[in-house]
Formats: C-alpha cells, sequence, structure tokens
C-alpha cells in the first residue's frame, strides 16, 4: 500500500536525469544533441573520465543539435561528454555582503578576503529593462565631485552617459575621481575585458584601496567570451539588487567597446554576417539591452550609470561609440589635446553634452555655462591667432574677454585626482567667472 501511494503522489513524473551528449567540438564552441532545449538557457557540460566540468549558455537550436558557448575553457572534454540542463538558470547570489569585495561574474570572491557573509538572494542574470511608463523624471542634480563634470555638464540621478577617449587619455582615473567623490551610497564598478594587471592598479591606485560600499566586479581579457558578455549584465544585476531597496546606486563599467567585442567574437562564431568593423548585428543590438537597465524607477532608487566607451584611433565615427551615443543620455569626450596641454580630467567640453542638465540646474548656471562655454569656443578658433601675435587687441570685445578669463577657465578645467570639490563649492568656483 504504501508503494502504491508513492507512485501515485509521483504520478508521471521523470526521475531520471535528462542529459545529452557532445556531438562536436571547436574552438569556441560545442555542439550537442538528444536534449532539448533552448536558446539562451544555461547547461552544464561534464566530462566523463575526468572531475571536469563548465557551465555554458545554449546560443544556437535546429532540428537535431544545438550550440552551447561555454563560460570557462573547452580543453578536455570530447565527444560523448554529456550536457545536462542547469538547475538554476542564469542567476546570481547578491547580498549586502558583496559590498567592499571584488567577484567575478558569479559573484565568487577572487579578492582572497574569505567567503562572502550575509545573507543573499538569487537574481536572473538577463532581465528587461525598466518599462518606459514606470521610469521617473530625472530631476535631482548627482554630484559626481569633479568640478568640469558637475559645474558644466551636470547629471541627474538615473541618467545614463558615457564616456569617450582613446587609449591612455585618462579614463581610469577620471573614474576612479568619480567612485571616490560620487554622492552615492552604493558603487557598483564592472571591470570588462581589462588585463589582468590593471584590477589591482585601478584598487590601490585610482581608489586607493578604498572600497567601502563598492561592489568590483571583475572579468578579465583570459576570461572567455561569454564570461566577459555576462559579466557586464551580472554586474547591472548588483546594481539593481540595490535600486530595488530604495537606494541609489553609482554604475561605472569599463568598458562597453570590450564587452562589444566579446559578443563579436560569439556572433561571428555562430555565422553572423560582420557588418562595420567586423561587428555583427547582435553586437549593436546588445547595447540597450544592457544600457536601458539602468535609470530611476518609480517606488524604487536609482541607477546612475558611467559606461567609457574606448574609441580606436580617437574616432568618434566608430560603430560602438555612435550606437552608444544614440543610447546614452550624454557624452563626456576626453581629448588627447587637453593632456597634452597639462589639463586633467582632459574632458573636452565643447564635445561633450548633458542632455538632461536643463532639468537639474538652475537658470543662473545655464547662463554662466552658455558663457564659459562661447568664450572657451572663441579661444579654440583664434589660439593660433592669438599665439603668433596676429590679433591686435580691441579688434573682438567677447574675444577680449575670453583672454582676460583664460587663466580663469583653465584653472576650473583642471583638478588633480585626488581632490574632491562638492557640488556647492563647485557653483561658487563657477560663479567667479561671470564677475
Amino acid at each position: 500500500m504504501l508503494l502504491k501511494r508513492v507512485r501515485e503522489s509521483l504520478g508521471d513524473s521523470d526521475l531520471s536525469p535528462v542529459f545529452g551528449r557532445i556531438k562536436k567540438i571547436d574552438s569556441t564552441k560545442i555542439v550537442g544533441e538528444n536534449l532539448s532545449v533552448r536558446v539562451g538557457e544555461s547547461v552544464v557540460v561534464k566530462a566523463q573520465n575526468i572531475k571536469h566540468s563548465t557551465l555554458g549558455m545554449v546560443t544556437e537550436v535546429d532540428d537535431e543539435s544545438f550550440s552551447v558557448t561555454p563560460f570557462g575553457f573547452i580543453e578536455g572534454f570530447k565527444n560523448g561528454d554529456r550536457i545536462y540542463k542547469s538547475s538554476n538558470g542564469l542567476s546570481i547570489s547578491v547580498g549586502d555582503g558583496l559590498l567592499g569585495r571584488v567577484v567575478n561574474p558569479f559573484m565568487e570572491p577572487i579578492d582572497e578576503a574569505g567567503e562572502i557573509a550575509g545573507n543573499r538572494v538569487d537574481v536572473p542574470v538577463m532581465k528587461a529593462p525598466i518599462s518606459a511608463m514606470k521610469r521617473g523624471m530625472i530631476d535631482e542634480v548627482f554630484s559626481t565631485g569633479v568640478k568640469t563634470i558637475d559645474g558644466i555638464l551636470t547629471l541627474g540621478k538615473g541618467q545614463k552617459v558615457g564616456i569617450f577617449a582613446g587609449s591612455g587619455v585618462g579614463k581610469s582615473t577620471l573614474m576612479g575621481m568619480v567612485v571616490r567623490g560620487a554622492d552615492a551610497p552604493i558603487k557598483v564598478v564592472a571591470l570588462i575585458g581589462e588585463r589582468g594587471r590593471e584590477i589591482p592598479e585601478f584598487i590601490h591606485k585610482n581608489l586607493g584601496g578604498n572600497l567601502e560600499n563598492t561592489v568590483i566586479v571583475v572579468a578579465t581579457s583570459d576570461d572567455s567570451a561569454l564570461m566577459r558578455k555576462y559579466g557586464a549584465f551580472s554586474a547591472m544585476s548588483v546594481a539593481e539588487y540595490f535600486k530595488a531597496q530604495g537606494r541609489d546606486v553609482l554604475f561605472i563599467m569599463d568598458s562597453v567597446t570590450r564587452f562589444a567585442m566579446a559578443q563579436r567574437e560569439i556572433g561571428l562564431a555562430l555565422g553572423e554576417p560582420p557588418t562595420s568593423k567586423g561587428y555583427p548585428p547582435s553586437s549593436l543590438s546588445l547595447l540597450p539591452q544592457l544600457m536601458e537597465r539602468a535609470g530611476k524607477e518609480e517606488g524604487q532608487g536609482s541607477i546612475t550609470a558611467l559606461f567609457t566607451v574606448l574609441i580606436e584611433g580617437d574616432d568618434m565615427s566608430d560603430p560602438i561609440a555612435d550606437q552608444s551615443r544614440s543610447i546614452l543620455d550624454g557624452h563626456i569626450v576626453l581629448s588627447r589635446d587637453l593632456t597634452d596641454n597639462g589639463i586633467y580630467p582632459p574632458i573636452n567640453i565643447l564635445n561633450s553634452a548633458s542632455r538632461v542638465m536643463a532639468d537639474v540646474v538652475s537658470p543662473e548656471q545655464l547662463q554662466i555655462v552658455q558663457k564659459f562655454k562661447k568664450l572657451y569656443s572663441l579661444l579654440k578658433e583664434n589660439e593660433t591667432l592669438i599665439r603668433i601675435g596676429a590679433y591686435n587687441r580691441g579688434s573682438d570685445p567677447e574675444l577680449d574677454e575670453a583672454i582676460a578669463k583664460k587663466g580663469v577657465m583653465v584653472e576650473f578645467m583642471s583638478q588633480p585626482p585626488y581632490e574632491m570639490v562638492d557640488f556647492n563649492s563647485t557653483l561658487t568656483e563657477l560663479a567667479k567667472f561671470s564677475q
């Protein structure tokens, strides 16, 4: 009788483990068969004769087989090894214990500081962006501690901004300044595709070793393309966890370009056609899926996001830079010319813009900023004439004023990396320009 009741309670349940087998392996993907899976589903690939396994993502399905892109390396696997469906899907465990820690995209600590303490909850890595009708109005200033940004390119809580720069111009230094000086209780930093050497350098040099209220998610250049791709989404899921608690979060990601390059590797391996600079269509469509998850949501907190974009050869028409500018609410362009002239941070105020600035600052500040940009533009246009002495003072009153205030403008735009300036002090210094 007992056995009969057990059989009845189980019904038609199939308790045997269902698995498929590896049919083919190449340098970037594993082809499996005999398992019903969906695109985007996570699976575990296990070697039979050795204790070796890796998590993977189903990226292509046809009538008789499916393709898996692994998060780890494929060395050690062979035809016939088993592929199981992952029991918990692609999710990560997050909690307040992550604050002050350096973790990989699976939220496993890599800072040698022991296990992550505290209660944690599972959240999905992939999630739909905030609904357009549930987005809150961006009407509060987000202070970064950087004078040029706060005074001339003022950001708002929940804004999405790009930092566009070539290599070696100063992205990491500016990122460190924003993380240290930002008026945000929670900070999430995603370092995607960086060299391993740059991780401790960023923590100790740019952040001064202070990770208070900060989570750093790392997927280095030697990680698989899938790890680099989903590292960005994992970091965004961490930021969303804190946002759901009503907290304001600063999210910084370096860099969008290497994130797109990871998708380029995956897309080309799956046979997608390459477009401009070899990027397949999926690389461009993936950007809004990540970036639109940041913002301000009614009844919750906000995610103010800064995404760095590496511009190859300082070319702003790069497809990733172009696509990013169309999605983001503003762009901060770093200039190599300003670096050569010793102005740090080298923010080109004439090529940069904040699309929400008019909604968060006073009319008086807007008026001063417009005049600041106008006089600075006059200086740049007539720089050669002034240097060779071909300009006669008195010919143009506005240019005379620009020349007279050049020192004030350069002083305002210059800031040592470890000097943080609060928003009110920035406005006080900016007001000196109009005197």
